[in-house]
């Protein structure tokens, strides 16, 4: 049996087709695909040769569905089921699950059960990804739209958790992307009082300031260290992340935060890139500097209820629905910044 996919040959090579539908595991289940989310990873896996001339490849890891087909030895799940389906899963057995740090599960083998392949109008589902978890069940008055974002809220949430952005605190986000949308978000759910939107793109910067924002800065514009120095009388913010794939952002944030501030490196640059840090301002300032990726199993929970519950806007954030043939207008919508968040339907 066929299905239509949207397949990866290469760098900004990405073709919509008919492929074979996976079989299903005897102990697992088969996942129709109803929305899947476009994010800025998949976005740089497919317009660069993310899988080393390894192709083709079906990318795409925000996925949400029904349960079309279940094995023979699979009991959790029936068919019919609406499913979020986490990307992450961990062993709970290694050194970094038992010291409360599963985001950095040393077992690869169960980290990428189920890490992508949502591009697509079916996916399989492993038994063992069953049992190892990341798997949660969808509300019968969610939409899959809405469930979608729990992936992309997910380190976001943990980030924000971690670094215990709250009141009063003053964060500047470098980056107006999604990502940089849903901390601004969040940050003020959690009890921020003032948000500084920092990008070089004004479009989005003014979409920015229905998700939280107070300030925004265009920094292709103004000199984004003075500009933030400015709002915060001289003194610079509590919290600053760098929520961009660009070196240079990395490097202004330490220039922009308190002395005895938090400066988070968010965004992941270039394989092999160095930045280039005033590291006696961090000494003399006390600054301490913190990276962030992914989340832990706990996170990745709380965030999927965060996104499913009425005290997040997620209908907010996407601002495109798109058929799974116009992947390509998505990625254009996304990289121009006309779009907070694109979602694909694969049936459409």
């Amino acid at each position: 049996m066929k299905m239509k996919a949207a397949l990866m040959y290469g760098p900004n090579d990405i073709r919509v087709e008919e492929t074979d539908k996976p079989i299903c595991p005897s102990d697992g289940l088969i996942l129709k695909i109803m929305s899947v989310g476009l994010c800025g990873s998949d976005i740089r896996n497919l317009t660069t040769d993310s899988r080393k001339g390894n192709y083709p490849f079906i990318y795409g890891h925000e996925i949400v569905g029904y349960v079309d087909e279940v094995g023979k030895d699979e009991t959790k799940y029936k068919v019919g089921d609406k499913l979020f389906l986490f990307p992450g899963t961990y062993c709970m057995e290694c050194d970094e699950c038992i010291s409360g740090h599963s985001e950095n599960c040393s077992n690869e083998e169960v980290a990428h059960l189920a890490g992508t392949g949502g591009f697509a109008q079916y996916i399989a589902v492993s038994g063992e990804k069953i049992r190892k978890g990341g798997i949660y069940i969808i509300p019968d008055d969610v939409s899959f739209d809405a469930a979608s974002l729990g992936e992309p809220l997910t380190s976001v949430f943990a980030c924000l958790e971690n670094v215990k952005v709250e009141y009063p605190d003053t964060l500047v986000i470098i980056g107006a992307g999604p990502i940089g949308c849903f901390m601004a978000q969040l940050a003020k759910i959690r009890g921020a009082q003032k948000v500084i939107m920092i990008d070089i793109n004004e479009k989005r910067l003014k979409m920015a300031l229905e998700f939280g924002v107070d300030i925004i800065v265009d920094s292709s514009k103004e000199d984004p260290i003075e500009a933030v120095k400015k709002y915060t009388n001289n003194k610079g913010a509590d919290k600053v992340i760098s929520a961009t794939p660009v070196n240079a952002t990395q490097t202004q944030s330490i220039h922009m935060v308190r002395k005895g501030g938090l400066v988070v490196f968010f965004g992941g640059v270039p394989k092999g890139s160095m930045t280039e840090l005033d590291c006696n301002l961090i000494h003399y300032n006390n600054i301490w500097i913190k990276g962030h990726f992914g989340a832990s199993y706990s996170q990745s929970k709380r965030a999927f209820q965060l996104a499913i519950s009425p005290s997040f806007p997620t209908e907010k954030f996407v601002t495109h629905v798109l058929p799974l043939d116009k992947i390509n207008e998505g990625i254009q919508l996304t990289r121009t910044g006309e779009a907070i968040k694109v979602v694909l339907h694969p049936w459409d």
